[in-house]
């Protein structure tokens, strides 16, 4: 009862910091800062876990957010390099959960994981909410509504219901049940959200799907990390929780291809 009422409560303080910062400014600068401080501690949570030096990569992931994450746009030859460069690393981290073989990771590719896994897209969520050059707080509120709408039926679901095991070597409580459970939820969420902003239903059930589907790949993946690494958290940050990773993991994997996905629309349109 105890640790749930520390969890419900940790919980609470997190999405009233991330309501707010989103939010309070209307230039989006506050949400900009907190996710500078969540990459911060995400980067330091990924060191600690793959045995990497620290000093360096926070100061590589300081430069770096500084450079592009204070602009509300990106030339196009800057936008395809970090979203290429992101999804290259995300493939190459679908074949690392995928693949049984014991895993030696050199410096050169956990510095590879750590700038393509946490800072790139890290940087490219701050970019979301900008996608038109106007900052619009709905649709990263949206999106943050949909990934916790696909956790908690997922969880829900699998939990009253669920049988088979969705990826038991890496993650032994997901169930395939719990999985499409998650997706059916998220969008029905996703009607809601796309009346509530005025946009097309097609945009945010295609959100809905990124989310429900790349979302569990990043979580599957963080936990593998963790279980390479022999923990149960990437941190203690967040009592009941555990670290930012732990909260971020599935947003961190999902937003170079919502992003994408964004600008293809706006393309288009």
């Amino acid at each position: 009862m105890r640790e749930t009422l520390i969890r419900t409560l940790s919980g609470l303080i997190y999405i009233l910091l991330l309501l707010t910062a989103i939010l309070i400014t209307e230039n989006g600068i506050s949400f900009i800062i907190l996710f500078g401080i969540f990459m911060l501690i995400a980067v330091i949570e990924f060191c600690n876990l793959t045995h990497l030096s620290k000093t360096l990569p926070i100061a590589i992931a300081l430069v770096f957010y500084t450079l592009f994450s204070f602009y509300t746009s990106f030339d196009a030859t800057t936008t395809l390099l970090i979203v290429a460069a992101s999804l290259f690393v995300s493939v190459k981290l679908l074949y690392f959960l995928f693949d049984n073989r014991p895993q030696k990771t050199d410096q050169l590719s956990k510095f590879v994981n750590l700038i393509g896994y946490i800072v790139l897209p890290i940087t490219l969520i701050t970019k979301l909410p900008f996608i038109n050059s106007v900052y619009t707080p709905g649709i990263i509120i949206g999106i943050f509504i949909l990934m916790w709408t696909n956790d908690t039926f997922a969880y829900i679901v699998g939990k009253s219901i669920g049988k088979r095991k969705l990826f038991e070597r890496i993650s032994p409580k997901k169930t395939t049940e719990g999985f499409f459970g998650g997706i059916i939820f998220t969008l029905l969420f996703s009607f809601i959200i796309a009346h509530y902003l005025n946009q097309p239903n097609y945009i945010w059930m295609a959100t809905a799907l990124i989310i429900s589907i790349f979302g569990t790949f990043g979580d599957l993946i963080e936990s593998k990390f963790k279980r390479i690494a022999g923990v149960k958290d990437s941190g203690k940050i967040m009592p009941g929780h555990g670290g930012i990773l732990d909260r971020l993991d599935s947003i961190i994997f999902v937003s170079p291809i919502l992003f994408l996905f964004y600008q293809i629309i706006n393309y288009v349109s």
